[in-house]
Parts: C-alpha cells; structure tokens; sequence
C-alpha cells in the first residue's frame, strides 16, 4: 500500500480497520486516561500506567513505524528530546563522529549536555565517505548526520556512510526532519536509527511538539523501550492525536511545498542582487547527484545570502508573508536568520567553522499560493 494512503488510514490492516475501537470511531480516540484498572493484582492487561504504554499513542507509533520502515518507533514531547534519547546507546568515553551541517540545537545538546555525561562529538565533512571512514577510532560509537544538512543544504550518502558505520561497528543516526520519509528512509539504506522533529512536516502546523525515534533491530528497540518508559519522555496522548491529524495531509502538503520551494530558489537564482542560492534542486548544486540517487524529493526549505548582513536583515524585516521564526515546515511561510536564530548557541570555538554565514537567511516554504511568495520577496529586495 502507498504510503500516502497510510497516512490517511493508520489503523489499515489492523482487524476491523478501527485500531479495536469498539465504537468504531472514524478518527483515533484519545485516551486521557493516566492509569488503566487491572482485574487482578498478579496479571496486569494491555495498559497499566500511560507513560508504558497508551492506546492514541500505540496508533502512532505504529504508523511511524510504518512509514519509515521500522520494526518499532517511539514518540518523544520534542525533537531534541528524542535526539538525547540517542543518548541510551552511549557511555562515559564513547565518541560521536557527527556532521558540521546540523541543527542548531544539535550542537547546543551535544555541546554543552553531552559533554557532561562524557561523551565526545567530533564534527566532520560527511559529504566525503573516505574521508569520514578515516576519522573513525576505536572510540568511535556513533556517527550522526542529515541526508541534508540544515541550513547548508549539503548532502551526504546515507548507503556509502551506513556501510562504512557498520564495517566499523559505529551505530548510523540519522536526522530526518527536513526530508521525511516521503522523500528518503535512511533504515532502508542501512542506518541503524532514524530521528525527527515531528514538530516540523510530520505534524505541519506549528501546534505540536513531538519527536521520534524509528529503529528495527530487537535489541535497541528493547534497550530502547526501557528507558523510554524509566525515563518518562514518552508523547501525552493528545499531541499523539494531534500527530495523527497532522500527519493525514503530510502527502498533500510536502508535495505543494516542494513545487514551490524550487520554484522560490529559481526566482533568487535569477536575480543579481543575490550572492548565492543553496537548494540542491537547483542544477549545480554540488550534491544533487547523490541526493537524487537517494531522495524521491528536494524538500522545501532553502538558503540564501547577499553578502551584507545589514541587507539580509533589511529584506527579512520587509517581508510580510515570511512569519519569522526558528522553526520550519509548517503550512505557513517563514524566515530566519540561523547565525543569529537557531544557531546562536553554536560554541564560539565552532561557530567561525561551522556555523552559517551572518547574512544567510533560510526560508521555509509553506502552502500559499508561489506567485504571492514569490511577490512578497521581490517587494523586500527592492525595497
């Protein structure tokens, strides 16, 4: 069954197509519930205490499952709540090789959290697999990377990194936020773990939080599963409920931002009062060729700069329909300006190294018809 039709029907295949719903309600319920009544006190059923296990939360897990091609999936309160759970597979002294074109916040964890527990990240150009393969060491326990990178656009191949991870026995994360698994499913290729923001286009409005973490091998998801449950960080059941609703028209949304995303990129590509466009559907991107190999899709966010910081700030404080804001992948349109948004907290030691240039602004592109996108930034630029 395609994908587009699962994410309509989530409890397709599941008995009656109603997930056991007696009432047999069209949309998923939501169970409030925090506890669940036992008959006995030597046999418990299905539920016993909601942060172990919820029947809202259930439907969704296994609809993430589903779409990115796991054997199981969590549902995490935020999408770096779901990166730290990456956390479980590691140990004081273990090293983390992850990419230089992360997320904001990524660095933030990394830098100032996970360093505390003993872990050490080491950043790297993962656009080049032998040259990545060659830093790995013997306390080499995790390799994290993007299939693109946010907000550089820079692309790596997923398959050649996941088959050198394993050859060495490093555990392949990958953060699929920008891309979901409508355009690429990294565990398909080899990853050993797939994470997102499900804050972004797996909910797509801006009024949930939510993270996730799909796998497939038995015992991380039971590893896994107990410290998702010990450590209380599992998704309330209304947001899950939330989620599901979200999720419905993921298929509809992706597809018209991603139209209007190249569309967007063309229009700044065309013009001279623009220094550089970073969106690898653009011809001359230097990683188009594996990112298509890879990826059914473009996404829908780009970047681009004009060589003067007080220009950029200028243009995004001109725009009317690019709300701005640090987050992305919402139905509506958005700006930001990562130097000084999402990437502020990147450690003054790395920021010169791998944080965005200061006049870099990256949009989001959302639902709205192009033509006014496209409008609204020529009003900007000129001024």
């Amino acid at each position: 069954m395609n994908v587009e039709t699962l994410l309509v029907h989530p409890n397709c295949g599941e008995g009656d197509g109603h997930g056991g719903d007696p009432f047999r309600a069209s949309a998923p319920p939501i169970y409030l519930s925090a506890t669940y009544d036992q008959e006995t006190p030597l046999a418990f059923g299905r539920y016993d205490y909601s942060r172990g296990g919820n029947p809202t939360r259930e439907v969704l897990e296994k609809q993430l499952a589903i779409l990115e091609g796991a054997e199981r999936a969590f549902a995490y309160p935020s999408g770096v709540a779901a990166l730290d759970g990456l956390a479980t597979f590691l140990r004081p002294g273990d090293e983390v090789l992850a990419s230089a074109d992360l997320y904001g916040g990524t660095f933030r964890l990394f830098t100032q959290v996970w360093s505390k527990r003993g872990i050490v990240v080491k950043y790297a150009d993962v656009t080049d697999v032998s040259r990545v393969s060659s830093l790995i060491t013997s306390k080499t326990r995790m390799m994290h990377v993007e299939p693109l990178g946010n907000p550089m656009q820079t692309v790596c191949d997923i398959a050649g990194l996941a088959k050198v991870a394993r050859e060495r026995g490093v555990l392949m994360t990958v953060d699929n936020t920008s891309l979901t698994p409508l355009n690429i499913k990294p565990l398909e290729l080899g990853a050993h773990v797939v994470m997102h923001s499900a804050t972004k286009y797996l909910n797509g409005h801006s009024d949930v939080m939510a993270g996730v973490l799909a796998l497939r091998e038995k015992a991380m998801i039971e590893e896994l599963g107990f410290h998702h449950n010990a450590e209380g960080v599992a998704l309330p059941p209304f947001e899950c409920a939330m989620m599901l609703r979200g999720m419905e028209t993921m298929a509809l949304r992706i597809a018209r931002q991603q139209e209007s995303a190249m569309a967007v990129a063309k229009y700044l590509a065309g013009r001279k009062d623009v220094a550089r466009v970073l969106y690898v559907g653009l011809e001359g991107h230097g990683g188009r060729e594996v990112h298509r190999s890879q990826s059914r899709g473009d996404g829908a966010v780009l970047s681009f700069t004009t060589g003067s910081v007080e220009r950029s700030v200028a243009i995004v404080q001109r725009l009317k329909l690019f709300a701005i804001r640090v987050s992305f992948g919402s139905v509506s349109s958005s700006v930001s300006m990562p130097a000084s948004m999402s990437h502020k907290s990147v450690p003054a030691e790395l920021r010169e190294r791998y944080a965005p240039p200061a006049d870099l602004m990256r949009l989001s592109i959302g639902i709205e018809d192009c033509g006014d996108l496209i409008a609204d930034l020529e009003r900007a630029m000129v001024g």
